[in-house]
């Protein structure tokens, strides 16, 4: 066997070090509570407290952890924080959320859908489609009502509350298909319903040939930034929309974490469908 050279072993302790010191900065990330003691570190981490000293000074010599001399215990620093802004400016949603709508379109062999906001009326900005003479296709830049259809209501059912109130007050539920849900007070329950479970389903609300369920893409203050949906005829996909949930709940999960989402994300399984639809 060839022997390794001087020069390879400082390397690969040099890599060993800098593993070591971002499994301490992550486990500022995964904590639940805002500081951290140094015990609590070195036996999550399986690491001596002589070293997890040496690497928290390191940080805290460059902003990125800040000590706290009164608990002796450490925090975030806002050097953490210019990271992450930094990370954020650079993110191309429509990007990522390409690949996982691709990812979604293979698994399901159904259309996926990209909206966002626009105003009091929601959007589509991208779409995949499948390989399959008969698919569903979205019409792009054209504003739908924030009450009717799977993307619309996942939009508007994780808006802030006082958002939500304003809508369903000053907004006629107008009526697209004879199962659009018109009634203020029922269209409530569903979107209570639907924050539950994390994703909303529509067998025929705003389009009476299409199904779809949808579910946000969450930032880190739990705001939907963008909605993905997947989509088929509604007869046919009224048969799968137990499985495109399951699919699309993770997708819209690894995409809410990739943009600093953190709090729980599903309350229940994915298993169950919406009410109304």
């Amino acid at each position: 066997m060839p022997r390794r050279s001087a020069n390879d072993s400082t390397a690969a302790q040099s890599v060993s070090g800098v593993e070591r010191a971002l499994d301490v900065l992550l486990a500022f990330v995964a904590a639940e509570t805002p500081t951290l003691g140094v015990t609590e570190i070195a036996n999550s981490l399986g690491l001596s407290k002589t070293v997890v000293h040496r690497v928290l000074a390191a940080f805290c010599s460059r902003g990125f952890i800040e000590a706290d001399e009164a608990s002796r215990r450490y925090r975030l620093g806002p050097q953490s924080l210019r990271l992450g802004f930094a990370y954020l400016d650079r993110v191309d949603i429509l990007a990522m959320a390409r690949e996982e709508m691709a990812g979604l379109v293979a698994a399901t062999n159904e259309t996926a859908t990209l909206s966002i906001r626009a105003g009091w009326s929601r959007v589509y900005l991208d779409q995949v489609t499948p390989n399959r003479d008969v698919k569903m296709m979205v019409q792009l830049g054209h504003p739908f009502p924030l009450h009717t259809g799977a993307s619309s209501k996942a939009l508007l059912a994780f808006l802030p509350e006082h958002e939500r109130e304003e809508y369903l007050r000053n907004h006629e539920l107008v009526r697209l298909t004879p199962l659009t849900i018109t009634d203020p007070d029922a269209l409530r329950l569903e979107l209570e319903a639907i924050r539950i479970k994390g994703y909303a389903v529509s067998l025929g609300e705003r389009d009476a040939s299409a199904g779809s369920v949808a579910a946000p893409i969450l930032n880190r203050d739990n705001q939907p930034l963008a909605v993905i949906s997947v989509a088929g005829p509604v007869e046919r996909f009224r048969s799968e929309t137990e499985q495109a949930a399951t699919l699309l709940l993770a997708a819209t999960k690894r995409l809410s974490q990739r943009l600093g989402h953190r709090a729980p994300f599903r309350a229940r399984g994915a298993a169950q469908t919406a009410g109304n639809t």
